[in-house]
């Protein structure tokens, strides 16, 4: 078994270090590691040196036991439920490479239950692809959550990379938001997304051993037919600090608009980095509005700058809200949740709420209109109340609401010759 990263990889990694020293004092827009215009998929190659994920294939073999409830398909089996990755049956393209959309039925192997997918095809001339391909079998291999996209499967024949996911009919919040021909997403449903996306991060916040996302953003976040909220693309997750430790550091990575500014500046990755990227994506929801668009007027292109300043004030925090949710909402839900993304938002890092003190400040908001449950609601609701400064000390362990479907709220690598055999984790 040879070493599965290229020589271009190991010159990226050793030289971060000296980039990040260089990169010190330049704006965001030119520090940030991917994509920092709408439409651009450049993304940076991940951290190699991360313990949490197999480095190569080698590692990936000797934890196979992990993986025992994913399938490895083979490259032809996935040709054909694609058409040979025909194009008309591609749902999507990003950093990693292609999706297509297929289907899986006994036909393709004995014992298989009848069911659509998402096959996502690396980019074999990707620097990162190999790498944060291993990443998501890593993860997604191991963590099952109703919040989080199921990985299926993987193919890992000669230099081919795939996964197979479960494929999710209503595409990406991202598309819902922000496309004209859509219809507007009304209060309760972009409430009840707000609820699944944060019960899938304090999922991942409170796991055994945390895992940081550090890619959160509204085309991230997939929606199946009942517009439950599921994270997708795990390439950029970091397993989170341990024991002592306060922070993992890391090669800046993230999206251009979501990513905390602390972890920008200094490369700490913490979850509460996470919790900023949720604040902004909270703030997409409530306005309507993408986290940077160009097309605005100047004062207005950064929505957090733009927004942030009127989350904590009665009058205008109104004025922000997006025009088309006009009546679906009561005065009072609306002041919790743009109180929410304010301390979301914070620049300090410490005075951002826990994912799980999140997920209890949604949950009376899932009433139609955000109102039924908000006369009796205290705790979590107080906690965000305009003008107070919530006490964070104590962390809320979730059981039940975050571990089971219970819980869930829904209305160029080289591989060694023998290529699937080598890499066969069933």
């Amino acid at each position: 078994m040879g070493n599965c990263g290229t020589r271009e990889e190991s010159s990226v990694i050793s030289n971060a270090h000296h980039q990040g020293q260089q990169q010190q004092g330049l704006p965001l827009a030119n520090r940030i590691g991917i994509d920092s215009k709408k439409h651009s998929h450049s993304r940076s190659t991940s951290d190699l040196s991360d313990p949490s994920t197999p480095r190569n294939l080698e590692d990936f073999r000797k934890n196979a036991v992990l993986y025992t409830h994913i399938i490895a398909f083979t490259l032809f089996e996935l040709e054909t439920i694609t058409k040979s990755f025909r194009s008309d049956y591609i749902l999507g393209e990003g950093g990693f490479g292609t999706v297509y959309k297929g289907y899986i039925d006994e036909n393709v192997r004995v014992g298989l239950k009848s069911l659509p997918v998402a096959v996502k095809v690396l980019n074999k001339e990707g620097l990162q692809g190999h790498h944060e391909w291993l990443t998501e079998v890593s993860f997604l291999g191991q963590l099952r959550h109703p919040n989080l996209v199921k990985l299926i499967g993987y193919c890992c024949e000669d230099d081919h990379r795939l996964l197979v996911y479960e494929f999710m009919f209503r595409a990406s919040l991202e598309n819902h938001l922000f496309r004209r021909a859509t219809v507007p997403l009304s209060w309760a449903t972009r409430m009840m997304i707000a609820l699944g996306a944060a019960k899938g991060l304090a999922f991942l916040h409170n796991a055994e051993r945390p895992v940081i996302y550090r890619d959160f953003k509204t085309s991230n976040i997939l929606l199946d037919s009942d517009y439950t909220a599921k994270l997708s693309d795990f390439g950029l997750a970091k397993a989170g600090p341990q024991g002592d430790e306060t922070h993992v550091s890391t090669r800046v990575m993230g999206t251009y608009g979501y990513a905390a500014p602390e972890y920008v500046m200094t490369g700490h990755l913490t979850a509460r980095s996470d919790v900023y990227s949720f604040g902004v994506v909270l703030l997409e929801l409530l306005t309507g509005r993408k986290s940077v668009d160009k097309t605005r007027p100047s004062k207005e292109q950064n929505l957090v700058d733009w927004a942030r300043p009127k989350l904590n004030d009665k009058r205008k925090m109104l004025q922000i809200i997006d025009p088309r949710l006009d009546n679906q909402y009561s005065v009072r839900a609306a002041q919790k949740a743009c109180s929410l993304a304010y301390y979301c938002l914070s620049q300090n890092p410490k005075a951002r709420p826990l994912m799980s003190d999140v997920v209890e400040t949604l949950e009376p908001l899932q009433s139609s209109g955000g109102s039924a449950n908000e006369a009796s609601s205290t705790g979590a609701g107080v906690r965000f109340a305009i003008g107070r400064v919530p006490d964070y000390r104590t962390h809320h362990r979730y059981g039940s609401s975050l571990g089971t479907a219970a819980g869930c709220r829904s209305p160029n690598p080289n591989c060694s010759p023998g290529g699937l055999a080598a890499c066969r984790v069933r």
